[in-house]
């Protein structure tokens, strides 16, 4: 006998984001826990990894170099920060002001994680007898890697959602996976950061991204609740 197919249950808004929340929170709440703990084999890791790539680094002083134009001025936090800052305002000039005010939330909450975790774990930063970079705060996680991913996860967002060409997306895409993975590495190669610290700020940075965007979906203008086509 046939039945005529019920319509599945819809889904609420922002589940999707909120799940992709979870997929990268679980994996960095377990980094948090090893990192403070303390687990040997986690350590063992980094000091073999951090060891290799900082005499690579006084060995190749151009490419140090390089690095720390990158790292400090190109990549820094506030670089970022600031080009977060421009998107904002011109979304209030535009009237968004729901969507300015989400993406300077997204950004605070994001930073205030960032440092509240460094102030709780405060896991100490490489110590080198023949340093070439130099850096303030606990080491995990890093601030350089999270800053990234969540200004690039933003934005990229905001392309998506405004519909960008397929030429605009790819170089913006391409544009900031070369941002985030880039910033990672050059903390490793100052020898300012362990390796699981610049994971742990990738991780935090993509489950920010995730929350602030099921926070919209859930709670942003032209939202869709539960039932509704």
């Amino acid at each position: 006998m046939y039945s005529a197919p019920t319509d599945s249950p819809t889904r609420p808004p922002g589940s999707r984001a909120a799940l992709t929340a979870a997929a990268f929170g679980v994996p960095a709440l377990l980094l948090l826990v090893l990192v403070a703990l303390e687990w040997r084999p986690l350590l063992s890791l980094d000091g073999d990894i951090s060891r290799t790539t900082h005499r690579w680094a006084v060995d190749s002083p151009g490419v140090t170099r390089t690095n720390r134009i990158l790292s400090d001025w190109v990549w820094d936090p506030w670089t970022l920060r600031a080009l977060i800052a421009v998107v904002v305002v011109w979304c209030a000039a535009r009237g968004a002001w729901w969507l300015a005010l989400w993406l300077t939330g997204a950004c605070a909450f994001g930073s205030a994680l960032q440092q509240g975790l460094k102030a709780a774990v405060g896991r100490p930063r490489p110590v080198w007898p023949d340093p070439v970079d130099s850096a303030h705060y606990a080491a995990f996680p890093s601030g350089h890697a999270m800053t990234a991913v969540v200004v690039c996860g933003l934005l990229l967002w905001l392309l998506h959602r405004h519909g960008a060409g397929r030429a605009v997306w790819r170089a913006a895409l391409a544009l900031a996976a070369v941002s985030v993975v880039g910033v990672g590495l050059t903390r490793i190669w100052l020898g300012v950061h362990w390796p699981s610290d610049v994971l742990g700020g990738w991780l935090l940075g993509a489950m920010t991204v995730a929350l602030a965007v099921a926070t919209y979906d859930a709670y942003g203008p032209g939202r869709r609740t539960a039932g509704t086509g």
